[in-house]
């Protein structure tokens, strides 16, 4: 199956499905050098991994990954990357009911007419299950982009249904902040309204959507390319990549439609004490200027379906074409948001650490 690649220089390739024994990355591009172990990568893979909490699946898996190749005594060696992380708990009994009918707000019928057949057991290879190995391959882009430039970057949940969390400056939340509750919210009052919301809506048997926001600082001004690759291009790709993203935006957003052109611009700022560069008075632009880096702050939302899996019956149609009726069983989140922040925090690392390495081949920096 092609589009398993993703990435020029720092390239990761993924193979897995959701019910299978396992699922694995290969990644090309890492320098060598860098200290990495597993448990530079247990952190994420903790936040990722199902039944991790009250509001989540309740598939258990440990997700513990084992380093196949490219570190040596504790060190990167600049070869190929492979991390394999073994499934535990597959029930694809769960999904026997199933196998000829087509699940509302999935892939199912799309996978059938493109290829013939499809892995009925969670949806197989469009499965979000296989997002557990970019965690991990991310793990390694984000420790490189730490080492080189500085980089952090960090997700969090910034709405669930008509909740919104009010979030003054994105730059500011840290790690701590964001895994003080288990919806993964900042706000802390606005958090207990997401989680009884969420448990409500697990009761009556329905989920729940919302939107997630990913930040990156440090990055340097200048990574990207002015046309074909721009910065900007590169994350929609990347997210828009992940199941269930609908939308996705950078600074102001669709917000800009409203705005008169004196209202979007950010000034230019000579450098101060606060800031040692050129800089902007404020981020409309969400550190992005012609899809290259300004050095202000990279901010990103991604609107994130409520989960398609649903226990309550549904109309649909068998593969002959017959009608029908159906009811998903098995283990779902009733809001993937929590569970969906480490998967956003991946995809943003993959793309900074290939636009860093292709910077410094472009550039010399």
């Amino acid at each position: 199956m092609p589009g398993n690649s993703f990435g020029q220089l720092f390239r990761i390739t993924t193979a897995g499905e959701s019910h299978g024994p396992g699922n694995v990355v290969i990644i090309d591009g890492v320098p060598p050098g860098i200290e990495l172990s597993v448990d530079d990568m247990t952190g994420d893979l903790e936040r990722r991994r199902p039944g991790q909490s009250k509001i989540t699946t309740q598939r258990s898996e440990a997700d513990r990954p084992e380093i196949l190749s490219g570190v040596f005594e504790g060190e990167t060696t600049g070869t190929s990357l492979a991390i394999l992380i073994a499934s535990r708990d597959q029930r694809p009994r769960d999904y026997s009911e199933i196998r000829d009918k087509y699940r509302p707000g999935h892939a199912d019928f799309t996978f059938d007419a493109k290829y013939g057949r499809r892995d009925y057991r969670g949806g197989g290879r469009s499965s979000a299950r296989e997002t557990n190995v970019r965690v991990a391959a991310a793990a390694v882009a984000k420790k490189m982009l730490r080492q080189l430039h500085g980089v952090e970057v960090v997700g969090y949940v910034k709405q669930v249904g008509d909740l919104v969390a009010d979030v003054p400056e994105p730059a500011a939340v840290t790690l701590d902040d964001v895994e003080a509750n288990i919806v993964r919210c900042p706000d802390a009052a606005t958090a207990e309204r997401m989680i009884e919301l969420i448990e409500r809506l697990r009761g009556e048997r329905d989920s729940i959507g919302g939107v997630a926001e990913i930040v990156a600082t440090g990055v340097p001004a200048g990574w990207g390319e002015p046309v074909f690759g721009k910065l900007k291009a590169d994350f929609g790709r990347a997210l828009f990549s992940l199941p269930a993203v609908l939308g996705v935006e950078y600074g102001a957003g669709f917000g800009v439609a409203t705005l008169k052109g004196s209202e979007n611009n950010d000034p230019f700022q000579p450098p101060d004490e606060g800031q040692p560069r050129i800089h902007t008075a404020s981020n409309r632009h969400g550190g992005m200027l012609g899809g290259i880096s300004s050095g202000m702050p990279i901010v990103l939302r991604c609107a994130v379906k409520p989960t398609s899996s649903l226990p309550q019956p549904q109309p649909t149609v068998k593969r002959s074409g017959e009608a029908t009726t159906i009811a998903t069983k098995g283990r779902h989140d009733p809001c993937l948001l929590p569970r969906f922040v480490p998967m956003g925090e991946a995809m943003v690392a993959l793309v900074l650490a290939d636009h860093c390495l292709r910077q410094r081949a472009q550039m010399g920096e």
